[in-house]
């Protein structure tokens, strides 16, 4: 059995994997409230071992390794900085929290505040979903009347105050990632306390992605992964020089 091929194509795999998180990470540098993905890997035991016909610390060749995998995709959800942009329906959560978003019948959790005015009032994200008032009723501005946005996150005009509908989940793990900037809560979000709600208008979230530090992961994912290819064109000329022995002998 050419072990080590195996070991070195499961090697060459889960780098893949890592470099097209990494590469999505960069594709969303300049994605407003994007959060970062990390790919986990887990060294396993080898088949053996495994499906129980071994057991580790044997001394056999089964105790040696079994590779690694990638357990899962795991989202950083740390703050990224700030930034003004002066637009009016442009909003920017300064602390915990997430707006609540509906998508035909779902809603789900964003941090990306750079919303719209549609012609008719309604306050909508970049991709036409309805941002929603803590009472889980679309947001509709008067677009010719003025208006402003609290600090509290409710929005003010004519009088009447709507609060933003400001959520977090009961915990980060109970967020999946969806596409779009978009999280769909496992369980039912809770809302914000009033004074844990800091909303700044004309500001953004910028992305989490730090691009220095994503381009450096990439380069050690590429060296890797090129390591694991030569390994396995190292074990295929090994095993053809053994055939060809084989045969002439």
């Amino acid at each position: 059995m050419p072990y080590g091929l195996y070991l070195s194509a499961e090697g060459a795999q889960a780098q893949s994997r890592r470099m097209e998180t990494i590469a999505n990470n960069l594709a969303n540098v300049d994605t407003p409230g994007f959060k970062r993905d990390l790919a986990v890997f887990q060294a396993r035991y080898a088949e053996e071992i495994v499906q129980g016909t071994d057991t580790p610390g044997s001394g056999t060749i089964n105790d040696l390794s079994g590779g690694i995998e990638v357990l899962e995709t795991r989202t950083d959800f740390s703050r990224g900085p700030l930034k003004s942009t002066g637009v009016k329906t442009d909003m920017a959560i300064d602390g915990d929290g997430f707006f609540l978003v509906r998508r035909g019948n779902q809603d789900y959790l964003t941090r990306a505040g750079n919303f719209m005015l549609t012609a008719t009032g309604d306050l909508v994200t970049q991709e036409g979903d309805a941002v929603l008032d803590s009472g889980g009723t679309p947001i509709r501005i008067e677009p010719e009347l003025p208006w402003q946005l609290g600090p509290d996150g409710t929005i003010q005009q004519e009088g009447s105050v709507r609060p933003l509908a400001l959520v977090r989940p009961e915990s980060l793990n109970d967020l999946i990632k969806v596409g779009d900037n978009l999280f769909f809560p496992l369980k039912p979000p809770v809302a914000l306390d009033p004074a844990a709600r800091h909303v700044v208008s004309g500001h953004l979230e910028a992305s989490g992605v730090r691009p220095t530090l994503e381009m450096m992961e990439m380069i050690e994912t590429s060296r890797a992964f090129e390591a694991n290819v030569t390994m396995i064109r190292n074990h295929d000329s090994l095993l053809g020089t053994l055939i060809s022995g084989v045969l002439l002998s």
